[in-house]
């Protein structure tokens, strides 16, 4: 099985990293074979309220004083010029330009001006935080001061509120990203949120929007079967790499997941995959 395009990778100019490279990734792409990868920076325009003990070193230069975290504005040219230094380099693969837009229905404004400011031709919506007594923080830190049932719920219901806003995305993405930080003791069992991952995915299903599968943690075989029964038409594989040797990572798995599910690649290699074959 040839592999699916990577439409959700990260490189230097995603300010939360520091192992980014876009030619790295588009090395890496190649070496594996993908017909395209998108390198979809992260944009988010929130201050997260934070305690400043437990941020990451590598933050530390975006604490705006000593409890918030504000993300850097992207630096929209250095990445233009970088595609296009890219594209030159490996002119068999297909690179494709993006952002991931975060919390996009607190920031409409925002995320109307940038996606104005370049010729992105993928933009995927995640939701990283939630609003607790006016403050933004994120869902990995309010496990310290809440249940974590109750945070997970919370967090599904955003993403709700977060995909009936409308705005320009194409893609949601990560559905999962609370799972990743679930603190040590805790195990996710999707079952046990049936009705919140389900009303999720009615509401995605509703505006026509693609559902990432996403492979930076254990792939969740009942997500996708519970996509396509919501009436999902769509998905993208999305490795989430913040370094290069993650591009792709487990898409074979990936790809016959999908598969089992009843999606198949569209028209172009790059482009989504869907119900049934193309006309």
């Amino acid at each position: 099985m040839n592999l699916p395009a990577d439409l959700h990778a990260h490189t230097e100019f995603s300010w939360d990293t520091r192992t980014g490279d876009m030619e790295g990734s588009c090395a890496r792409a190649v070496e594996l074979g993908l017909p395209a990868i998108a390198f979809t920076e992260h944009t988010d325009f929130v201050s997260w309220t934070v305690d400043p003990a437990g941020v990451p070193e590598r933050w530390t230069p975006y604490m705006s004083d000593p409890a918030h975290l504000t993300a850097p504005a992207l630096d929209v040219g250095g990445y233009l010029e970088a595609i296009d230094r890219c594209r030159a380099k490996y002119p068999t693969l297909r690179i494709i330009t993006g952002v991931e837009l975060g919390e996009p229905h607190w920031f409409a404004r925002e995320a109307a001006a940038l996606l104005a400011s370049a010729p992105f031709e993928r933009v995927i919506g995640s939701l990283h935080s939630l609003r607790v007594d006016g403050a933004a923080v994120l869902v990995e830190d309010e496990y310290t001061r809440r249940p974590v049932e109750a945070v997970l719920r919370d967090y599904f219901a955003e993403v709700v509120r977060m995909v009936e806003a409308g705005g320009d995305f194409s893609t949601l993405t990560h559905l999962d990203y609370p799972v990743r930080y679930l603190p040590a003791g805790h195990a996710f069992r999707i079952e046990d949120f049936e009705e919140e991952v389900r009303q999720v995915l009615r509401s995605l299903a509703g505006t026509s929007r693609a559902l990432e599968i996403n492979t930076r943690r254990t792939l969740e075989p009942t997500l996708v079967h519970w996509w396509r029964e919501a009436g999902g038409a769509a998905v993208s594989f999305g490795s989430d790499a913040h370094r290069p040797e993650a591009v792709a990572t487990n898409f074979a798995a990936a790809a016959a997941l999908a598969e089992s599910a009843g999606f198949r690649p569209g028209r172009h290699p790059y482009d989504h995959w869907i119900i049934g074959r193309y006309s």
